[in-house]
């Protein structure tokens, strides 16, 4: 089956926010009894265009289902290595620490690190190194971020993304990235 054309049929605006998640659920079962439908194997622009789709409050109960939240995010984080611009990066070395807030970690958040490294990249949930910056948010306001609802200088400005360390490489950190833009059609 091909996942991108399953995706692209679902349209989640005609889903209530309990069947979203069980969407996704079901997804991510698939994919680990090894049916060969797998969340990993879907288009990032497919992947993009699904969450842009998504109501605040279908996204909301998505990051509140501890399983999915880690499943989601860490799918988001695996993909930023192949969408690193390797030009733009090529002479950065950086560090960013990742706070998203109503986790389940230490002090309430989920944490990831991303390294990047001469045009590459790296994530994880596990810190290696001192950040030069660190990023809270919500793990929703990250996932209209990376999939382009939502500007993150607009999230600064409103006080949802807080910043410690270096703001100016925060403010243009995503520009680091080649990101596919949602487009409005399946």
């Amino acid at each position: 089956m091909d996942i991108d054309a399953f995706a692209r049929s679902v349209d989640p605006q005609l889903l209530d926010d309990a069947q979203f998640v069980q969407l996704i659920d079901v997804l991510d079962m698939l994919g680990r009894v090894g049916t060969g439908i797998e969340l990993a194997t879907m288009r990032t622009e497919t992947f993009v265009w699904f969450v842009s789709r998504a109501s605040t409050s279908q996204l909301e109960l998505l990051m509140a289902h501890e399983h999915l939240r880690h499943v989601v995010l860490d799918e988001v984080f695996r993909r930023m290595r192949e969408h690193l611009d390797p030009a733009r990066a090529a002479t950065l070395r950086a560090v960013v620490h990742w706070r998203f807030t109503g986790g389940t970690g230490d002090g309430g958040y989920d944490r990831f690190e991303t390294v990047i490294d001469a045009g590459t990249c790296t994530s994880g949930r596990e810190p290696t190194a001192d950040a030069r910056v660190t990023l809270t948010l919500s793990p929703v306001d990250f996932l209209r971020a990376v999939t382009g609802t939502a500007r993150v200088v607009m999230l600064f400005m409103r006080g949802k993304v807080k910043v410690r360390g270096d703001l100016a490489f925060a403010a243009g950190l995503i520009n680091y990235f080649d990101l596919p833009k949602p487009s409005h059609s399946p």
